[in-house]
């Protein structure tokens, strides 16, 4: 069964950086259109980032352009999320997701905690 696990989350300044991965099993990974959503403390859950299957398009949310790069390993089948310049809007559980841009149905993974804060 199609099996998403995130990794790389944690607590950091304004300003500062993180490294997001997801380790993909069970389906054929370099198929498919992979994304990341988000979900902050009491807001619903927001697209934010895809790439297609052979990692030859990517797509963003409009707060997170020239911040955030989505990139894939499909050798790997692994997909990643570099985030700089976070902010505190950017706290939120960020979700791995196969999903094609803008859209939030579909599998996804148990989440990993990211919070930007000073």
């Amino acid at each position: 069964q199609v099996q998403l696990v995130e990794s790389g989350g944690g607590l950091v300044q304004p300003g500062g950086s993180l490294r997001l991965s997801c380790a993909a099993s069970g389906f054929t990974f370099y198929t498919y259109y992979m994304s990341w959503v988000r979900q902050a403390p009491g807001k619903e859950l927001e697209w934010v980032a895809s790439i297609f299957s052979d990692g030859s398009r990517t797509s963003y949310t409009n707060s997170v352009k020239g911040r955030f790069t989505i990139s894939r390993d499909n050798a790997k089948n692994t997909l990643y999320l570099q985030m700089n310049s976070l902010k505190p809007e950017d706290t939120a559980v960020y979700y791995c997701a196969r999903n094609p841009p803008r859209i939030l149905s579909g599998p996804r993974g148990q989440g990993t905690q990211v919070t930007v804060s000073s």
